[in-house]
């Protein structure tokens, strides 16, 4: 039987097309350290958040020498903390970012690092970034979709420097009064 060489093409076309697909999720897990949606942070009732020793009063816990635990619940269409009030680090430290949800599935994106996950109630997201030396305004945004007001899910960190920093909220330092990705009313970024 005879193959036309028009098909031999575009089988072999088609296998390295598949080649390549499978060498690129292959990279993607082992070369890149891209990872799924996992339930490291563990789990909690989402009802019950009120009782929970650190979602009861979200926010930022000093938990090594360089090293800081933040605590956030996402909920329409708040970050708490971050939407109403900024959350406020020393710059040049290790932040792990411990986040739930109190209804509906969110997104959790500091807006110039590594920091994007999703938020599933009943789960808790436990990312952890290195914030450089400099202070900076970073914005917060919700990337999944959570309802009519998904739009104006937003909210602010801001590093500080380290001699300006107090886990009580008040310290006086002020960056540039910008961050680096704000959100207008449509929700795009600009």
């Amino acid at each position: 039987m005879e193959i036309h060489r028009f098909e031999k093409v575009w089988v072999g076309a088609s296998i390295l097309l598949i080649v390549g697909f499978i060498a690129t999720i292959t990279y993607g897990a082992v070369g890149a350290g891209v990872t799924m949606v996992n339930d490291s942070g563990g789990t909690i009732d989402p009802a019950a958040l009120n009782q929970h020793e650190e979602f009861s009063d979200p926010g930022v816990r000093q938990v090594g020498e360089n090293h800081y635990a933040v605590y956030i619940v996402a909920q329409q269409f708040i970050f708490n903390p971050g939407t109403g009030t900024p959350i406020e680090l020393p710059a040049g430290s290790t932040v792990t970012f411990y986040v739930t949800s109190a209804d509906v599935v969110h997104g959790f994106n500091v807006v110039g690092t590594n920091v994007n996950t999703m938020v599933i109630p009943g789960q808790v997201a436990k990312v952890t970034a290195e914030f450089p030396a400099e202070p900076k305004n970073y914005g917060i945004v919700c990337h999944e979709y959570c309802g009519s007001g998904h739009h104006e899910m937003a909210g602010n960190l801001r590093t500080v420097p380290p001699s300006e920093f107090s886990l009580d909220g008040s310290g006086s330092a002020d960056v540039d009064g910008e961050t680096d990705a704000s959100v207008d009313i449509d929700g795009g970024e600009h």
